[in-house]
């Protein structure tokens, strides 16, 4: 059983703000710790129930945040930036399932540090159906017939993984009281319930189907602002739709929709006066 995980930052238990997860604040030492922490409760339990291959991909920011030194000696990191799949990089069909942790709501949602991708996202789409991060990785899991098992986060982040994946497993560290506090389990109570949500996804896997992202998806992003929907559109074939701070971009496949999403964020973050 070869699994894959997928760790963010900001739906880890105790983080209600940026102070945990920007390399610049004074709670981002402390932050590290608990995200590797976090991260070896799952492989931990999930070697312990058969597991024989465990790659963690490292997904927030400039993602070289989760301390190797004190990670489970058996997993196996991608590290570092840039990545041509980002959040995903190195999943493949030869993956039994995947795990997101420490995710976090989407754009424009409730939930601790919601947003998606950039904070100038106001939404994405895939066709005509909403996405975050969440689904957007899940897409790219299911085109290689991978499934989520497991996603972990707050109480929001539950609620949108269980809408998106029929019978995923979800474990819920803390609860939002709005996008900059939240009720949190402590570090050793959040390894206790992952460990136990480990062990039931796994168990649970045979009824997760993987979720298979359209043909010929078209990519659709609404920006904060007519700036950064400029700058997304010089992405060779995407373009603004008339009237509105959305950019369109029509993809062969899920794979080039989503470096076509990473492309067009990355130039929306060069707008200047926001």
């Amino acid at each position: 059983m070869k699994l894959y995980l997928s760790v963010d930052m900001e739906g880890i238990t105790g983080f209600a703000d940026d102070q945990f997860v920007d390399s610049s604040k004074r709670h981002y030492r402390r932050g590290q710790s608990l995200m590797t922490a976090e991260a070896n409760h799952v492989i931990g339990e999930a070697f312990e129930q058969g597991g024989k291959e465990i790659i963690v991909n490292d997904s927030h920011s400039k993602m070289n945040n989760l301390l190797i030194e004190e990670l489970h000696t058996e997993a196996k990191l991608i590290t570092g930036d840039v990545k041509p799949f980002s959040m995903v990089q190195g999943l493949n069909d030869s993956f039994t399932g995947a795990f997101f942790l420490g995710y976090h709501a989407q754009a424009s949602q409730r939930g601790v540090m919601s947003h998606t991708m950039i904070f100038g996202v106001r939404t994405m789409y895939i066709n005509d159906h909403e996405i975050g991060e969440m689904g957007f990785n899940a897409y790219v899991a299911g085109y290689y017939g991978v499934p989520v098992l497991m996603v972990s986060g707050d109480d929001e982040t539950a609620k949108e993984a269980e809408a998106l994946i029929p019978n995923v497993t979800t474990a819920i560290v803390k609860e939002q009281q709005s996008r900059s506090s939240a009720l949190c389990l402590t570090p050793q109570k959040a390894g206790e319930l992952l460990r136990e949500k480990t062990k039931i996804a796994l168990h649970n896997q045979q009824n997760v189907k993987p979720l298979i992202p359209p043909d010929h998806p078209v990519l659709r992003i609404e920006f904060a602002n007519y700036g950064q929907a400029e700058w997304a559109a010089l992405m060779p074939g995407a373009t603004i739709e008339e009237g509105t701070t959305t950019v369109r971009f029509e993809a062969n496949d899920i794979l080039e929709a989503y470096r076509a999403m990473l492309v067009m964020t990355e130039l929306a973050m060069r707008t200047a006066f926001c």
